[in-house]
């Protein structure tokens, strides 16, 4: 393992791409059994379910008995990986949208990741819940606040454990702020900002500027959210970490929030370009505004700013920006700034030597380990605390509370843009706990 990294290693390797107060019925903490190979199943074997296989083959913990997905296309691309692993060929789930129920029915697995389209991430995770099989699921917004609180009862009903898949939670720069932040560098936070930054235009449109039934990969079913909805459709890879250094859920909560939209112009104009001014789908009024604004208040007197922008073209930045009464990081701009640190009163300084100092445990740990893994090192965290949990029988550190306020921030920005920016009052699903419980994320080397 490298015992130093320049700032280019840390970017590359970082950023391409206590115990809680338990609510509902809580795992009992137990021993990791470093024998036992855990057996997860995967129901969504698409682009980024194969990219979670692959992830979870290279660990000699885990079997991937059972497969689920409605393109038969896709099993064998999966198949091979599995073999290739030197794992036997997986059960195979297909033929109805529905299949799943029977992976899930199996009675012998120690977990599922469901990395479905957005649609079916709530089902999915319901009849797991429901079924006893812990589940992780991929992220995404939610339809409505009532599938939030759906999830929330499932879990406590059931006491199925239940993991939210935000891998950039375990970004390396935003867990090095993220230590700073503990170690008071930043003093009280005031202020933060975020977002999902990313031209995906030619992911939505694929070949050419089809979408639909025409489409293939996530242009089959992403794109049709941008012809019927107007909100942040995707908050948790910039709410997710900015919830984690404020404490949500755990002595601080969500508390309302206010969107804005801008026009929409970005995907008829790549439609245009790509298929001309006659294709079909140039006639398409899409309803999703090229750039979303969300601004949230928190219970501790904190405002986040929240920026969807996936319709036009631009260099990928998830905006985090962290303000608090003795520091300030920018990280569009690689700057950094502390009162009576920084070498000149006012002036920006580069936020290399910081990071590397401090450079989260769990990162110097497991650098060697997220080499090469996906989202530059990243879905390696994030698949090994959900294996981890699972075997010492532990608490997820992004549990059903986290999911379910971060994900209804998309139907509460669609109400709020709706009704002319009227501000939206966040539901507390944690149902007054959040005020006892305590953080659990990233705590050390735990993992």
């Amino acid at each position: 393992m490298k015992t130093s990294i320049d700032r280019r290693d840390f970017i590359k390797t970082g950023m391409a791409a206590g115990v809680a107060v338990a609510l509902g019925p809580k795992i009992l903490s137990a021993a990791p059994e470093k024998e036992k190979k855990i057996r997860i199943g995967i129901i969504g074997i698409g682009l980024r379910g194969t990219g979670h296989l692959e992830g979870l083959l290279q660990r000699g913990d885990v079997t991937v008995p059972a497969v689920c997905d409605i393109d038969p296309e896709r099993f064998p691309i999966a198949q091979d990986l599995i073999v290739k692993a030197g794992q036997k060929k997986a059960d195979v789930y297909q033929g109805s949208e529905t299949a799943y129920k029977k992976l899930l029915g199996r009675g012998d697995l120690d977990g599922v990741l469901i990395a479905a389209p957005w649609l079916w991430h709530f089902p999915m995770a319901l009849d797991a819940m429901k079924t006893g099989v812990p589940v992780a699921t991929e992220v995404a917004g939610a339809a409505s606040v009532q599938e939030c609180w759906d999830l929330v009862e499932a879990h406590e009903t059931t006491g199925t454990p239940f993991m939210f898949l935000e891998n950039v939670c375990y970004r390396r720069d935003v867990m090095a702020v993220l230590n700073m932040i503990r170690q008071n560098l930043f003093g009280e936070l005031i202020h933060c900002r975020c977002g999902y930054q990313h031209d995906l235009r030619e992911v939505k449109f694929q070949p050419g500027a089809e979408f639909g039934e025409k489409g293939v990969h996530e242009a089959r079913w992403r794109t049709e959210q941008a012809v019927k909805r107007n909100g942040d459709l995707y908050p948790s890879h910039g709410a997710g970490p900015v919830a984690m250094v404020l404490g949500i859920n755990r002595g601080n909560r969500f508390v309302s929030l206010t969107s804005t939209a801008t026009k929409s112009r970005g995907l008829h104009n790549y439609i245009v370009d790509h298929g001309g001014e006659n294709h079909p789908n140039a006639k398409i009024a899409f309803a999703l505004g090229d750039v979303v604004t969300t601004l949230i208040r928190c219970a501790n007197g904190e405002s986040v700013l929240v920026t969807h922008d996936t319709n036009l073209p631009r260099p990928y930045s998830l905006g985090f920006y962290v303000h608090g009464t003795r520091g300030i990081w920018n990280h569009d701009g690689d700057r950094i700034y502390f009162e009576g640190r920084s070498p000149e009163a006012h002036v920006w300084e580069k936020d290399e030597a910081y990071l590397r100092q401090y450079d989260h445990p769990l990162w110097k740990k497991h650098e060697s380990k997220a080499e090469g893994a996906g989202h530059g090192g990243m879905d390696f965290f994030v698949l090994n605390a959900f294996v981890e949990c699972l075997k010492r029988k532990q608490p997820f550190p992004i549990d059903v509370y986290d999911a379910a306020a971060w994900k209804c921030i998309t139907p509460l920005s669609e109400h709020s843009i709706a009704e002319g920016g009227e501000p939206q009052e966040f539901p507390d699903f944690t149902r007054g706990t959040w005020i006892r419980r305590t953080p659990v994320f990233a705590l050390g080397e735990e993992y």
